[in-house]
């Protein structure tokens, strides 16, 4: 298997995993919380930050663990993977996340094919997205220059966090928003919201590359464990 196909599969499956663990542990968490809504996100905060953690140690040797376009465009704007590969990675990210979705609904004997009907729109989970957004890409971006190591624990931990203190449980993933919309459990989001949480992280990602730049203006630029070739 060449290295750009390994690469991708690791795309791939580190992003559906993450999507039937979003799902699934919002299924449980319901399912066992007794109608306790604050019982239920902690479980699936607590679910989602595991995962990650677990996904970005493993699969981040192998493809750079980005699982999120918008951490693959920003490795694309500081020329650390090729346009091209970075369509690539975006493409079995989307193609990962529904399966990851599908995946869940099958693990619990929901049926495979849902849309999303729960209420996400207005200035505070929008607001609450570019917070979310920006906070999550800074942290991938400082934790490079500072704590390379670090990484998979600072991600979950920032995720873990965002659930809590957002508005929008921290979304934070164009992907993540796309195949949320085919839930109809407690992680989903009706179609028509999915406009505006993207866009919002879109200005998030862009927010915390130009604070990057601003905080750190002269460093030698430091990549992920993107291997090449």
């Amino acid at each position: 298997m060449s290295r750009l196909r390994a690469r991708l599969w690791a795309e791939g499956i580190g992003t559906g995993l993450l999507l039937a663990t979003v799902v699934g542990s919002g299924v449980m968490g319901v399912d066992l919380a007794a109608g306790n809504t604050g019982i239920a996100l902690l479980a699936n905060a607590a679910a989602t930050a595991c995962v990650l953690f677990v996904l970005i140690s493993v699969l981040g040797p192998v493809s750079g663990a980005h699982f999120n376009p918008l951490v693959t465009l920003a490795f694309a704007m500081r020329r650390e993977i090729s346009v091209k590969e970075a369509a690539m990675y975006v493409l079995v990210q989307i193609a990962g996340a529904i399966l990851g979705v599908w995946l869940a609904h099958a693990m619990f004997g929901l049926p495979l094919w849902q849309l999303g009907t729960q209420v996400r729109s207005g200035a505070g989970p929008w607001l609450s997205e570019v917070v979310a957004s920006a906070g999550l890409l800074l942290t991938i971006l400082m934790g490079l220059r500072h704590r390379h190591d670090g990484i998979p624990l600072l991600v979950a931990a920032w995720i873990f966090a965002a659930y809590w203190f957002t508005a929008s449980t921290s979304f934070a993933n164009p992907v993540v928003t796309l195949a949320r919309a085919f839930t109809d459990t407690f992680a989903g989001i009706r179609w028509q919201d999915v406009g505006g949480f993207v866009a919002a992280q879109l200005l998030g990602g862009s927010l915390a590359v130009g604070l990057e730049r601003c905080l750190l203006p002269t460093v030698c630029r430091v990549g992920a464990a993107e291997p090449q070739g």
